[in-house]
This record gives structure tokens, sequence and C-alpha cells, in this order.
């Protein structure tokens, strides 16, 4: 499998600080980042950032129970991952009207923000969890709460938070029914191309340089017929989001491969948003909602964690094999508070990672990363630098530049200061 198009060779020439080339001398060349965005949720660390790490709480809906331990499972994490999903369940960022959980979701956007994390909303708009409080209210207001809570929010977190799943499974929203909810109402009534632009154009003329997902776990045919219908009308989608939980089984490369292409073919970034693999039992194959399976403990087990490990290492190859997929966040890094109770984490709830994080780490922090490396300038100041696209360090004689390699850049310049 080739990775030649995440990769770049450069021309790298290093200038002193006076501007003159650097040459004949040692420099040392290092990664500093990735621009593949390799994400994980960050629900877990909404109470670290806010100083309630003494404080058990549940109130983010997925958060674990116990915050023991949150700083060194945030090392783990910040170690691995450059991209962080934030919760915006509405009916738990907002449960009561006009009351939202603002503050606490700006510090934790901060807080990643100052680790060199960038940070995506999850989601504006959702059927599920819709506040409760939206009750029996007509559609027309229902739209009028849904188009202000979009600006509200997206203004609100301009410059912490400028990537969001605009809205999250709308092949289902209107004949959902497991719940009553203003939402699916309202997409019942004006329709799934309709509701779409709702939350495109208000979000987009809200925070006009946003990167704008729909995003759905219905990878059916009914999915790519609803973008079809999408970008027929004229609405900007910036990337195509694909939910992936494999609570039933890894998929396999050739499956999950065919799936891409079908949906590489609107020539939209691809963001496989919401990606698990078990390391216990897999789910019963019979179950047709996830949802629906509820059992009192699904451990982690010896043979599942090696199991997932492999899957991981494959399922992270071929994706970022494939020239489309621009994102993969994989939804949790512990077991503790886990969806659905799933020994889907990288990381056990005792806090040791499975041989799962460790394989992750050797693909992004190994394999796909230029360590620090010694080389020489030449007599022109030049050096060869090659690696996966992202941001590099150069070093010498106690001075620092930042380079960055992209396609199609064959040459850089870089001035020590």
């Amino acid at each position: 499998m080739s990775f030649d198009h995440r990769r770049a060779t450069t021309r790298l020439t290093v200038l002193d600080v006076d501007g003159s080339p650097l040459s004949d001398t040692d420099v040392a060349l290092e990664q500093r980042s990735h621009q593949f965005a390799f994400g994980n949720i960050g629900f877990d660390f909404i109470p670290l950032a806010n100083g309630e790490n003494e404080t058990p709480s549940r109130r983010d809906g997925f958060a674990s129970e116990s915050t023991e331990g949150l700083a060194g499972l945030a090392d783990l994490w910040l170690d691995v991952f450059n991209t962080a999903t934030l919760p915006f369940y509405w009916r738990i960022f907002e449960p009561v009207e006009g009351a939202p959980d603002t503050k606490r979701l700006r510090a934790a956007a901060a807080w990643f923000a100052e680790r060199g994390v960038t940070v995506k909303g999850h989601p504006l708009t959702w059927h599920t969890l819709a506040p409760e409080w939206l009750g029996d209210k007509a559609e027309d207001e229902i739209e009028a709460l849904q188009r202000g809570r979009i600006r509200r929010d997206v203004a609100d977190f301009a410059g912490l938070i400028d990537t969001w799943d605009a809205i999250n499974e709308v092949v289902i929203m209107p004949e959902f029914t497991a719940e009553q909810n203003g939402i699916s109402r309202l997409a019942k009534k004006i329709g799934r191309v309709p509701i779409v632009r709702l939350a495109f154009e208000e979000a987009r003329q809200t925070n006009p340089s946003a990167t704008l997902i729909l995003n759905d776990f219905d990878l059916s045919p009914a999915y790519e017929r609803l973008i079809e219908d999408v970008l027929d009308a004229g609405i900007r989608v910036d990337a195509i989001g694909l939910q992936t939980h494999m609570h039933q089984g890894y998929w396999g490369e050739e499956t999950m491969l065919r799936m891409v292409d079908r949906f590489a073919r609107f020539g939209l970034p691809l963001h496989l948003t919401e990606t698990t693999l078990v390391s216990g039992h897999t789910m019963p194959p019979e179950i047709v909602d996830l949802n629906d399976y509820q059992i009192p403990s699904w451990p982690s087990t010896p043979e599942g964690e090696a199991r997932q490990a492999d899957e991981i290492e494959r399922h992270y190859r071929s994706l970022v094999g494939h020239p489309a997929v621009q994102a993969i966040t994989y939804w949790g890094i512990t077991d503790d508070g886990a969806w659905l109770g799933a020994p889907a984490g990288l990381v056990r709830s005792d806090g040791t990672p499975k041989p799962s994080y460790d394989a992750l780490k050797s693909l992004i922090k190994g394999e796909w990363w230029l360590p620090r490396t010694e080389v020489r300038t030449d007599s022109d100041g030049t050096v060869p630098l090659s690696g996966f696209f992202g941001e590099y360090t150069v070093q010498a004689k106690g001075k620092t530049a930042t380079v960055s390699l992209a396609s199609g850049v064959d040459e850089a310049v870089v001035r020590l200061a």
C-alpha cells in the first residue's frame, strides 16, 4: 500500500538570522504535527479543563463516571491525536432553555487549542437528544429556535471551533420514532434537503470560514441520494461524514474501501467521523439498531485486545492509503463510560493502554512520523526534507524555524530566528 499521496520531499534552504544561507552546518529536523486529522472525542476532559477533576460528573452525556486519572489519560490522548470532537448535543448542552453550557465547553475547546489540537463541534442539528423543552412547540417555532441555536453557538465558538458536524443522521431524521422530538417533526414537515440547507446556511453565514460536514451512519444508497439532492440544490458541503461503529466486527479492508469509493465519487473530502472496534466479544449480527444491545457487562479480553490491535492497524492503513480520506476520528479513548458500555476504547478502564493504542501510536508517531534527525546543509545551505504532510521544525545554532510539507511544494526556504 502506497502513502505517496500523503508525503512530500522538499529541497529546503536554511537561512541564518541575517538572511544568508546556512552552509555546511549541522541542523536538526523534526516533525511537530500531521496535516491529516487523527481525531478522537474529547468528552472525558471537559471536567479537567474546567478544574472539576475532584468531582465525578456525567453532565456531558458520555463522560466517564470517575475523573480520577484524567491527567494521565490526557497525556495518552495528546501523544497520539491532533483533533478533538466536543459534544454539543442540544438536550445536554442546553437542558434549560436559554441556559447553554457555553462557558464549560469554551474552556474545554481552549484547553485543547492551547495544546495544538484542532477542535470540532458535534452536532449543530440532530433529532436524537433534542431538548425536551421543545416539547409540543409548533414547527415554525422549532425552526426559529434551531436557527438561533446554530447562529449562537457557531458565533460563540468561532476561532476555537471552526469545524462542525452541521447536521447529523438526516437519512433517518424525518422517520425517527424511537422517541418524540421536535427536530424530527420539523424535518418531516419541511423535508430533508430544506433542513440540511437550514443547518448549513445558518452556520455558513455566521462563520464563513467554517468547515461544515454532512454526517450520517446510514451508508446505504439512501445517503448517496441525499448527498446528490443536497449538492443539486446548490448547498455547499465541505466534507462528507461517514460513521463506522463496528461493534459487530471489523468490516475488512475490501468492504471498507468499496464504501469509501462510493462516497469519493462526489469529489469531496471524506471524514470517518465515528469509528469503533471492540476488544471483547462482538455484538450479534442480527442486531439492527446498535442501541438495542444492552447487556450488564461487556468486558475486554486478551483475545479481543489482540484482535482489536490488528484491526486498528489494518483499518488506519487502508483509510490513510485512500486519497479521498482527510480525517479519521476514533470514538473514545477509554472503556470507562464508553458508548453502549462496549470495550471499544484504546485504553482500559484502569488507565493502562491496550495493544490497539500502541499499534495506532506506532503508525501515527512512528512509521508516519519523522523523529529528530541530524543532517548537514550543503554549501548552498540546503538539505532534503522528506515526510508526511505537516509541520516540521528546523533547529541550528540554538535557533529554530518552522516549515510545512505539503503537496506540490518542491522547494522551501526558512529563516532561523
